[in-house]
């Protein structure tokens, strides 16, 4: 009797644990597809003549940075202009995203699981107005979804027209919470400590990262070096495949420290004696012909940042190059400007998963001038 009751209590947990479990949770599969991959769900609709006006007149903002030069004449090319767009400042070649186009009636089981997913539903009898929804962790994990319906192609290439870029750099940031949700698990302690230290700052720097140098460097003529910076350089040198990052700093002395000039002048005042090559007399430069360097503001941890992307160049007799960002804030405890670049060395291989996967820790970036 007792063997019976026991059995009928464990009987009753076992129920209760799994309806509360059907209730509260669900368990959700891996996403499919790689990195920077996206799943086109739209229709491939033919544009009319006023809608290819409308296209035209917007196609040198949706290409902005960008050599994409095919035609536009479905709704479909409208969405991969942007989407598939060039990065801007790489060395050859590389969309923002890979895409993949399928229509709503094709979007079934097996695809939803992917990572990305970009679903345009144009319907007049269900919607009287465009609307829009960005969500996470749909059908699988991780995943970003963003839905946009609307009543009319006419309607929709509207809201595009004016919010793609937006939409493909949601769909970016995604992917760089993704990749600092990875390096969360695993950094280097000591050289966030020195970060810490000399910078009042913190980042995720991966623990695979080994640090080259940690000093202040003397003032130099011979590229212009002003006296008081302290540089910090670490890289994960992995044989074909290298990422670099450096962080330095220096007294705010110039009205004209965020303009685009003046920090491409002191990358090139800082990095050159510090970063050389296998042949003698090689130091660090930055391309201004082919790709000239570019900026934008951004605010990372409440903080006033221009980011600038550009290629680097070792001038002086060695053939190395490849693409680069940079992060620029002011200390205001110390009066001083701080810069934390990311660049890559992967010569004869794509360039754009290993600068995001790099550029993820530039956006990891907290502050701590309360502790100073």
């Amino acid at each position: 009797m007792l063997n019976r009751k026991l059995i009928i209590l464990f009987c009753l947990a076992t129920v209760v644990i799994t309806g509360c479990g059907n209730r509260g949770t669900r368990t959700l599969t891996s996403a499919t597809g790689s990195i920077y991959e996206c799943l086109v769900v739209m229709p491939d609709s033919p544009l009319t003549a006023q809608q290819l006006e409308q296209v035209s007149k917007a196609q040198l903002q949706t290409n902005d940075g960008s050599s994409y030069i095919e035609d536009i004449v479905t709704s479909y090319d409208a969405v991969r202009a942007v989407m598939a767009a060039d990065m801007p400042c790489m060395p050859q070649k590389e969309p923002y995203f890979k895409l993949m186009q399928v229509t709503p009636a094709l979007f079934d089981n097996m695809l939803k699981p992917t990572r990305n997913i970009l679903w345009v539903d144009v319907d007049p009898a269900r919607y009287t107005q465009v609307k829009v929804r960005a969500q996470r962790e749909v059908w699988s994990t991780p995943q970003a979804v963003y839905r946009i319906q609307a009543p009319s192609l006419d309607e929709f290439l509207t809201y595009w027209l004016e919010h793609g870029v937006q939409i493909r750099d949601w769909f970016v940031s995604q992917e760089m919470t993704r990749q600092l949700r990875f390096y969360r698990a695993s950094t280097d302690k000591d050289i966030r400590a020195r970060l810490n230290k000399q910078f009042a700052c913190d980042m995720l720097v991966p623990n695979d990262y080994i640090l080259l140098m940690d000093t202040t460097l003397e003032a130099t003529t011979t590229f212009g070096l002003s006296a008081n910076t302290q540089v910090l350089w670490a890289c994960n040198n992995k044989g074909p495949l290298r990422r670099d990052i450096v962080v330095y700093s220096y007294p705010y002395a110039d009205s004209e420290t965020f303009t685009l000039p003046y920090l491409n002048a002191k990358r090139d005042e800082v990095l050159a004696p510090i970063i050389s090559a296998g042949v003698e007399g090689s130091f660090m430069g930055t391309e201004y012909k082919v790709f000239p360097p570019q900026m934008r503001v951004l605010t990372i941890d409440s903080t006033y940042t221009a980011e600038v992307r550009g290629l680097w160049k070792m001038r002086g007799g060695e053939a190395m190059g490849g693409p680069y960002v940079s992060h620029t804030w002011l200390d205001p405890v110390q009066a001083r400007i701080v810069t934390a670049e990311v660049f890559v060395f992967a010569p004869g291989q794509k360039k754009r998963n290993p600068l995001r996967q790099a550029e993820a820790v530039l956006y990891s970036r907290e502050h701590y001038y309360d502790k100073k």
